[in-house]
This record gives structure tokens, sequence and C-alpha cells, in this order.
């Protein structure tokens, strides 16, 4: 196949993907094919120019128009607001208009320069970017816009589905976001740290407990001690007094061990309940403790 070029240049190149297929509403004894060319740009990425079959010939023009044709040579009126870095005031010469830079500037020169336009840029009257009234116009750089009174806004503005519904957005060329900054708070070490992982309640009842099952221990021991003086056997050493059975729930608590035996079936029930009790709140007291110490506890007012 030979190539068609009307125009007679040889810098133009056209992409040509030729398709067969029967055409429609032969019969099927009959051979005859339809040829079918679409002419693409390989320039323009397969923007496709045309089309030509053996029935109906070219259909479409193979000249080119260049994507930028529409504005060419164009002056457009450009709003937009002032906030930096996007767009600020550049240094003014005497007699010269007023002069803008930023990376708005900088992406709208850009523009220009590669779809041929010239621009002329102005601020907002009222320097919004633009909000719906209550009368359903808007203010800002979109009643601008609504008011063909500018053909294009640039500006660091924030896209939202209202002013989706009445303007053209671009695609975003940067995102970024505004935090709050808060002092740190200083860190307040206390001597009494130890005891921040159980509160004041269960502390409370914990030191009530201790001389609770030391008066038991005393009071078992005392009933065994006059059983077995009635059945002539040695009384038991253990406990004794009061302040000893206190002793020996207390050093059980902090788990330490004593140094007199407990004889009695009573005492050795109460004094595994206790040593239970006291297995179950170390533990606790242990895992709330090395949490507390990791994770510090900060109560951001934000």
């Amino acid at each position: 196949m030979t190539d068609y070029n009307p125009s007679g240049k040889t810098d133009e190149v056209w992409v040509i993907n030729a398709k067969q297929s029967l055409i429609p509403g032969a019969r099927p004894s009959q051979s005859s094919t339809e040829w079918r060319c679409p002419f693409t740009s390989a320039e323009e990425a397969g923007r496709q120019l045309a089309t030509w079959d053996s029935e109906k010939g070219l259909n479409g023009s193979l000249q080119e128009r260049p994507m930028g044709s529409r504005l060419q040579g164009l002056t457009l009126k450009v709003v937009t607001v002032l906030e930096e870095p996007f767009v600020m005031v550049a240094e003014n010469i005497l007699g010269q208009p007023k002069r803008y830079k930023g990376f708005s500037i900088d992406v709208l020169d850009a523009l220009a320069k590669a779809l041929g336009f010239k621009y002329e840029i102005y601020q907002a009257p009222d320097g919004r970017y633009g909000h719906q009234l209550h009368n359903t116009s808007w203010n800002g750089m979109i009643g601008e816009l609504i008011s063909k009174r500018a053909d294009l806004a640039i500006s660091a503005i924030t896209i939202t589905p209202e002013r989706e519904s009445v303007v053209d957005f671009s695609k975003r060329y940067m995102d970024y976001s505004v935090g709050i900054l808060i002092k740190k708070p200083e860190e307040k070490i206390s001597i009494f740290s130890l005891f921040a992982p159980f509160d004041f309640a269960v502390w409370a009842c914990i030191a009530a407990a201790i001389p609770v099952v030391g008066v038991l221990i005393f009071v078992l021991n005392r009933i065994q001690a006059v059983r077995a003086q009635s059945a002539a056997q040695p009384r038991p050493s253990a406990s004794a007094t009061l302040h000893s059975a206190i002793w020996i729930v207390y050093g059980a608590f902090v788990q330490q061990g004593g140094e007199s035996s407990v004889n009695s079936m009573a005492m050795r029930i109460v004094m595994g309940s206790w040593w239970l009790f006291t297995l179950i709140v170390c533990s606790s007291y242990t895992a709330n403790l090395a949490a507390f110490l990791t994770v510090s506890r900060m109560d951001n007012p934000i």
C-alpha cells in the first residue's frame, strides 16, 4: 500500500491500520471484502484524523490541527488572589504594570508559552476565593468567572463540590496541608509514680485486707491453741501474737517466706487463699507498671 500524502510534505507522518472485513449484506457465495483504514497521527499519541474504506472513500481531513490553535494569539483575563508562595507581587518597576510571581504564575507562564496566548492578570476585587451567597450568586474569583469578567482563575484555591458545580477545575499540581502547633507538655516526675498502676480505692482495699487477714490468722491460732491445750498437745508457736500474725500476712503479700510453718488446716486454707490473691495483685501491678512507664500519658487540649 502506498502512503497517501495530499499536502506533498515529506515530514508528515500518519499511522495507517488496515482492517479487512466482509461487506455488510454480501451473500456467503460472494468473496467481496471491504478495506477500512483509519489515519492517525503519530505525533499526537494516536489521535484519529480520518478514515478510509473501499466503499465510501476518505472520510475526514488529513490536515492535522495543533492542539493549541484555539488559544493562539488570544489575550486572556486572569483573576487571582495573593497567597505566598503561590501568587506574590513582584518588585514593580516605575511606570510598568504590576507584576506577579510564584508557583501558580510559573504554571501560567508555561501554559502561555506552550499554547501561544497572552494574559492580563488582576486581583479579585474582594480578595476572596469564592463562595456561594444567599441569593445563589458567587463572590471572589468564582464570581469573576461566572460573570465572565475573567477567562481564567489561578491561585491556591481548594476544590470543593460546590465550586465544581459552577466552574471547571484543572488537575491539581500540588497538595499541601495546614497543621496546628502546640507546646509540648513538660514531663512531670513524681515520687508517688509507683502507686500509679492502681487507683486509690484499690490501694485502700489492699491496706485494709492485710490487718483483716492478720486478725483472722490470730483468731484461728488462738482457737488451735485452746484445742491443743485441751488435748494435751504442744501449742503452735506461729503467729502467737497479733502483730506477728499481721507481719506474716504482710510478708506473704510482698512475696517473702515466713519463719514458722502453719499446721492448722483452717490456717492453711486462709494463707493459701491469701497467697493466690497476692499472686494476682502482684502480676497485675507488674504489667500495669510496665505499661505506665512505657507509654506517656499526654492530655492534649486539642
